[in-house]
């Protein structure tokens, strides 16, 4: 298991369009991937959990990539975040 904070930067928070990226980039991988803000923890390939969670410009998530392709999956969706999943 596997894990990194990460500040979300986009303006609106994790909308549809950029929480449809992350979980996009996440179903990539075979690794259990989830991620954990304030007392929430949401599964990243699953669209309505993201959505559910509620995250805001600003928010510090916890991303934990659990599985065969862990390190690059968390790599991966680090990355997409810092460049602000598209927006």
């Amino acid at each position: 298991m596997v894990s990194q904070k990460v500040v979300i930067k986009n303006p609106t928070g994790l909308h549809l369009r950029p929480a449809g990226i992350l979980c996009k980039e996440a179903m990539q991988y075979k690794s259990l991937i989830t991620f954990k803000v304030k007392e929430t923890t949401a599964n990243a390939k699953s669209v309505l959990s993201v959505l559910g969670a509620c995250v805001k410009c600003g928010d510090e998530i916890e991303l934990v990539c659990e599985g065969e392709d862990e390190n690059e999956a968390l790599n991966a969706l680090v990355s997409a975040i810092e460049k602000g999943l598209g927006e």
